[in-house]
C-alpha cells in the first residue's frame, strides 16, 4: 500500500489484574493499517485478537485493566482520548462487528429500529424518518432481500447470515474510515461464510475502507487479506503480507496452522491434522518462546524469547519470532509434501 498509514498502533500492552495475578493478554502488538487496505489478525482463542481490537475502540477500559502503547487515528492520540471524545469516534470513524450477531442484536426490538438508534446518537438533527430510509437503504446494500419489509422484523425471523448483514449495516451506516470485524463468519455455514466475505471484500474496495478482520481460520484469510499478524499468547509471532505467510511462512506456530486446513485436493488423512497441546496460560507463561512447549523444532536457545525481527534478506517487511535461520525453517516445515508442523516422535 502507497497510503499514508490511517491507524497506527504502537507497543499496545494490555493487562488485567486477576485473584491469579497479572493477566498479560496483550504483549507489545504494533502495526499500520492503510485506506483501502485488509488486515487479518489471526490465531488460536485466548491469542488476544479480540482484546487488541476492542482495546482500539476503548471497549477494555476498566479499575482493573493496564493499557499502555499508543493508537493513532490520523493524528489523534485514542489512548488519551475521554470517553464522551471515544463516543464520538466509535461508529463515525472506527466501527466494530461483534462476533456473535444473536447476542450483538437486542432480540426485544425490530432490527431497524436498533439501526436507526445507532444512527441517531451521531446524527441527532437527522428526523426518525430519514434515519430509517437510511437504515433500510443499508440493509439493502449489505444483500438483505426486501430491505423495507424486513426492515420492520426481530433478530428472530434473521438467519444467522442475515443477522451478521444486518450488523455490518448498522456498522457501515455512518460512513466509518476503519471497520475491524471479530470472526464474522463464525457458526455461519460454508456458503453464508463465502457470501460474507465477499460482501466485506466488496464493500472495502467501494468504500475505501480500512479493514482489520479477526480470524482462528488461515482460509477465511486467503479471501480478502492483504497482511496477514499471526498472534500467539498475546504476542505478534510473524508479519507478513498474503502471500509471505501462505507461500514462505517462518514460524512454525504459523506453519502449524497452515497444516491445519484440510485440503479436497489430496486424500483424506486418517486424523485432521493438529498442533499438539494446548496454548499455556497468559498466568504462568514460559520462559522464552512462548510456543516452545508446543514445538518440534524447540531448542536451547528457545528459552530466550526472540525478537520481532526482520529475518529474511529478501523481504524486509516480513518479520517473524523464531531463532531458527530460514535455511532451518524452508527444510524443517516441509510435512507430507505441504506445509505442516511435524508431529511429535
Amino acid at each position: 500500500m502507497t497510503s499514508a498509514p490511517l491507524l497506527h498502533v504502537k507497543g499496545l500492552r494490555v493487562g488485567f489484574a486477576t485473584e491469579g495475578g497479572e493477566l498479560q493478554a496483550v504483549d507489545g502488538v504494533s502495526f499500520d493499517l492503510a485506506p483501502g487496505e485488509v488486515l487479518a489478525i489471526v490465531g488460536e482463542s485466548g491469542s488476544g485478537k479480540s482484546v487488541t481490537a476492542q482495546t482500539i475502540i476503548g471497549l477494555t477500559r476498566s479499575p482493573n485493566a493496564r493499557i499502555e502503547g499508543s493508537v493513532r487515528l490520523r493524528d489523534t492520540e485514542l489512548m488519551n482520548a475521554s470517553e464522551a471524545e471515544l463516543r464520538r469516534f466509535r461508529g463515525e470513524q472506527i466501527a466494530m462487528v461483534f462476533q456473535d450477531p444473536m447476542t450483538s442484536l437486542n432480540p426485544v426490538y425490530r432490527v431497524g429500529d436498533q439501526i436507526v438508534e445507532a444512527i441517531r446518537a451521531h446524527r441527532e438533527k437527522m428526523s426518525n424518518a430519514e434515519a430509517r430510509k437510511l437504515a433500510v437503504e443499508m440493509l439493502g446494500s449489505v444483500g438483505i432481500p426486501e430491505p423495507a419489509r424486513r426492515v420492520d422484523d426481530y433478530p428472530h425471523e434473521f438467519s444467522g447470515g442475515m443477522r451478521q448483514r444486518a450488523m455490518i449495516a448498522m456498522a457501515l451506516a455512518l460512513a466509518p474510515d476503519v471497520l475491524i470485524a471479530d470472526e464474522p463468519t463464525t457458526a455461519l455455514d460454508v456458503t453464508i461464510q463465502a457470501q460474507i466475505l465477499d460482501l466485506l471484500g466488496g464493500l472495502n474496495r467501494e468504500r475505501n475502507l480500512a479493514t482489520i478482520l479477526i480470524t482462528h481460520d488461515l482460509g477465511v484469510v486467503a479471501e480478502v487479506a492483504d497482511r496477514v499478524l499471526v498472534m500467539y499468547a498475546g504476542r505478534v509471532v510473524e508479519e507478513g503480507t498474503l502471500d509471505q505467510i501462505f507461500y514462505d511462512p517462518q514460524h512454525p506456530y504459523t506453519w502449524g496452522l497452515l497444516g491445519s486446513l484440510t485440503r479436497l485436493d489430496r486424500p483424506r488423512p486418517k486424523r485432521l491434522p493438529q498442533i499438539r497441546g494446548a496454548p499455556p496460560s497468559l498466568l504462568d507463561l514460559p520462559t522464552g518462546c512462548s510456543f516452545r512447549p508446543r514445538c518440534p523444532h524447540a531448542f536451547d536457545r528457545c528459552t530466550e524469547l526472540p525478537d520481532l525481527a526482520a529475518r529474511l534478506e529478501e523481504a524486509s517487511e516480513h518479520r517473524d519470532r523464531c531463532w531458527l535461520t530460514p535455511e532451518q525453517k524452508r527444510e524443517e516445515r516441509g510435512v507430507e509434501g505441504r506445509i505442516g508442523l511435524e508431529e511429535p516422535a
